[in-house]
């Protein structure tokens, strides 16, 4: 219970935890500094995918769509013909631009979280030591790059290195992500409208939504599988170690 809403209890606590920080909602019902180690992971979680579920609420709903380009574009190069989305023909400028903005958010967040735990500036500012400190940096920056606005509240943030790093962070997170997106909907709407045939992958189709899943979880998953290892999965692993050792 430490840290939990006492009202709701530790199953309801979680459950507004996760469905706020997998959308930009950022706000919190009890004390994730407290949360288990794989319970704080959970929050990481969503936030690492992209904010995209369910469905892509508020800001995760641009990032959506670039998995769905970049999904569209798979599906394409798997059939061998040139993908089209919503009846446009997605060419090598929609995937280049729909890369960069799948891939500004994690890269971000990483490295702004390697150059925190290599320097001193970035390590004072943490309340706890080993794994979880790892994460309270790690919860920061995932944080502030996708608009969440939650945190681990034992990491001191008012320093000169957070203020300006955590601005940085918000800056690429937003513009970013949202300036190829505007790009890839001026390219898209200069072009023609392509007809349906046969060999169309249909995007409202069960299979284009496991096509889709599949893209979220494999850039998400392993894009921070390294740093989620490092950090909630290194606690648990040790909090069970001093349980059963």
């Amino acid at each position: 219970m430490e840290g939990k809403e006492v009202r709701l209890g530790p199953a309801t606590s979680d459950l507004f935890i996760i469905a706020s920080t997998s959308t930009s909602t950022g706000s919190v019902d009890s004390a994730l500094d407290s949360y288990t180690p794989i319970g704080g992971g959970g929050a990481l979680a969503g936030m690492m995918l992209g904010e995209v579920s369910p469905g892509g609420v508020g800001s995760g709903l641009y990032t959506m769509l670039l998995f769905a380009v970049v999904a569209v574009f798979l599906g394409g190069l798997m059939v061998g013909r040139t993908p089209e989305y919503l009846g446009k023909k997605i060419q090598a400028r929609e995937v280049k631009l729909a890369s960069i903005g799948v891939l500004m958010m994690p890269i971000t967040v990483l490295a702004l979280t390697a150059l925190a735990v290599a320097i001193p500036a970035g390590r004072s500012a943490i309340l706890n030591l080993g794994p979880h400190g790892f994460s309270e940096i790690l919860y920061a920056f995932t944080s502030q790059t996708n608009n969440n606005g939650s945190a681990f509240a034992g990491l001191g943030g008012n320093t000169p290195f957070y203020n300006l790093g955590g601005a940085l962070a918000m800056t690429l997170g937003r513009f970013g992500i949202m300036v190829p997106v505007l790009a890839i909907a001026g390219s898209l709407a200069a072009k023609g409208h392509v007809p349906d045939t046969v060999g169309t992958l249909r995007t409202d189709k069960p299979l284009f939504v496991g096509l889709l899943l599949a893209t979220v979880l494999l850039v998400g998953g392993l894009t921070f599988l390294p740093a989620i290892s490092l950090g909630p999965v290194a606690e648990a692993l040790v909090h069970h170690g001093h349980l059963f050792g």
